[in-house]
């Protein structure tokens, strides 16, 4: 694989799905968390977290790229291994539901 550099449209137009993905993320976080605080439900606590944790995942590959000048392939590696994290957190909460 080859690096690949990013024209600038296509820059723009990541930065606006990852905010997007932000946006939606945490607005589904944050319903889950108020299931949760409503009912004390711990599928719901634990669901709350994994969307939690997979809507960092998703953000974080482009924020170490731009922000702290990693290599994409850490980045994305990294938010690989968050995703996973949260889906397995999110299957968890359906199991024990």
């Amino acid at each position: 694989m080859s690096p690949e550099p990013i024209g600038t449209t296509t820059a723009v137009a990541l930065a606006v799905v990852k905010t997007l993905v932000l946006i939606v993320g945490s607005v589904i976080t944050f319903f889950a968390y108020r299931a949760y605080r409503r009912t004390r439900q711990p599928a719901l606590g634990y669901l709350a977290t994994g969307f939690g944790i997979v809507t960092l995942g998703l953000v974080l590959a482009g924020m170490l790229y731009e922000l702290l000048d990693l290599p994409l392939r850490t980045g994305l590696f990294l938010e690989s291994l968050l995703m996973l994290a949260g889906f397995v957190v999110i299957a968890y909460s359906l199991y024990v539901s």
